[in-house]
Parts: structure tokens; C-alpha cells; sequence
């Protein structure tokens, strides 16, 4: 296994070689699954016109795209990405609708490890289907919990693992089996494709990431599994106020915290 600057490294090396096929091969191999879980996200979200959204580790921008479409023109979203070829492919898809034209849409290179942002910047912070790929998951959270206004969104859709145990097995053998020569001839390289069980192995699964959530400081946590828990959607808020010493006096029920989990 990868890990630290190797999986950096490992993962940009994967991503550039099929940056030009990825949307189609996401689609097909997902069974198109994945547009509806966005979909999903963006309704749990709740996010307004005119707020501003960070996509860390945007890829070719899908997500970009979902959240520049629902906070408007008023709104401003940014995307960030440490791997090139999938930002131009994002920069063309953006550009293409004219989101790129008077700062509504800013796409950046930089690392999810170290975001080059001020803190209390952003309304929200989303990472989709990168989380499984950052050389340290805790760390990019901590990053993207700075970035976020108190009161703000933390949002990771990512791919999960099956809870029911006839399903997992036969999701496995298709996720561990069967994607990867799929992918592999359809881009001609199986290193790519062979990446993606690979990369589900040390990830945890959807509880253990609610709880790294909260060790990043989020509160009122929330994960929801997906199409039988292939995939999962993760979302806590930056607390309104700091968190109180353990023999402060406490007043009212949250604190003052984001919205609640009913």
C-alpha cells in the first residue's frame, strides 16, 4: 500500500492518465449512480443563493459545476485540484457554460493537505470522491473544517462499504473483479482501474468516517448510505462557538451550533 508522498504521487500519476475518460468511465462504472448521489448531496445541503462554496479535490469539476448552478450569480465557488489534466478538463466544462467568466468560478492547483486559503472563508467545503485518496484523511478534514465559516458545511460524498452482508459479497466481487478489467480495457492501462479497490481497502467505512468528522471538530454529524452503502454522504458543521473547557458552565442544549440532525 501507498502511503504519505508515494499515494500523493501514485494517486496524480493515475488521475493524469485518465483525466480525458474519467466522466465517462465514472458514469459507466458507477451505473450512473453517482449523478444521483450528487444529486442527493446537493439536496442535504441546502445550500442558498449567493453563499460560496469550496469543491476540494475537484477533479473535472462535476461537482464544481452542481454547487456554481445553486448559489447563483451571486454566489462564488472554488475549485481545487493538485492533478493538471483534470483541471483543464474541468476548465473546459466550466467554461463551456460561461461559469469561469467574472470570478464566479475560480479552478485552482493546490493541495487538499494545505489548503491556500484564510480561515472562516467559505460557507461550505465539499470533497467527492477523493476523500479515500488524500495521503491523510484527518488532516484534509481539519483543513476543511479552518476554511469554513462557524456555521458552515463539511460535506464528503465518497464510496463506502456495503452493511448488508449477501450484498457486500456480491458488490465486492464485482468492485474487486470485474470494474478493474473493465476500466482496464477501456483505457488500455489496468493501473488505473486497479487503483480503485485498492484504495477502499484502509478506508473506513461509513460510522468510522462520522467519527473522524468529529475529531475534526464538527458537530451534529450526519452520514446517510447510499444505493446499499457502495457509497455514503457525510456532513457536519463548524461549530458557531469554540468549544467550551470541560468544566465550563454550559448554556442551552447545542451550544449554538449548526442546524440540527432531525
Amino acid at each position: 500500500m501507498y502511503t504519505g508522498e508515494s499515494k500523493a504521487a501514485h494517486v496524480k500519476s493515475v488521475f493524469s492518465q485518465i483525466a480525458e475518460r474519467y466522466d465517462v468511465m465514472n458514469s459507466v462504472l458507477s451505473f450512473y449512480q453517482h449523478k444521483l448521489w450528487r444529486r442527493f448531496a446537493m439536496r442535504q445541503m441546502r445550500l442558498q443563493a449567493g453563499d460560496t462554496a469550496l469543491d476540494v479535490a475537484c477533479g473535472t469539476g462535476d461537482w464544481t459545476l452542481s454547487l456554481a448552478q445553486t448559489v447563483g450569480a451571486d454566489g462564488r465557488v472554488t475549485g481545487i485540484d493538485f492533478c493538471a489534466p483534470m483541471l483543464e478538463v474541468a476548465k473546459r466544462k466550466l467554461g463551456d457554460r460561461g461559469l469561469l467568466r467574472g470570478g464566479r468560478v475560480r479552478l485552482l492547483e493546490g493541495d487538499a493537505m494545505n489548503l491556500p486559503f484564510a480561515d472562516a472563508t467559505f460557507d461550505a467545503a465539499t470533497i467527492g470522491f477523493a476523500l479515500r485518496n488524500v495521503p491523510d484523511i484527518r488532516t484534509v478534514l481539519k483543513e476543511m473544517t479552518r476554511v469554513v465559516r462557524p456555521g458552515g458545511q463539511v460535506v464528503s460524498l465518497e464510496l463506502s462499504k456495503p452493511e448488508g452482508r449477501l450484498f457486500r459479497s456480491v458488490y465486492y466481487l464485482y468492485f474487486n473483479r470485474i470494474l478493474p478489467l473493465v476500466g482496464a480495457l477501456a483505457v488500455g492501462k489496468r493501473a488505473p482501474y486497479a487503483w480503485l479497490p485498492e484504495s477502499l481497502v484502509d478506508f473506513p467505512n461509513r460510522l468510522g468516517l462520522e467519527q473522524l468528522f468529529q475529531e475534526a471538530g464538527l458537530v451534529n454529524v450526519r452520514s446517510w448510505p447510499l444505493t446499499g452503502g457502495i457509497a455514503a454522504l457525510h456532513i457536519g458543521y463548524k461549530p458557531v462557538t469554540p468549544p467550551q473547557a470541560a468544566d465550563a458552565p454550559v448554556h442551552g442544549p447545542a451550544g449554538g451550533v449548526g442546524p440540527s440532525q432531525d
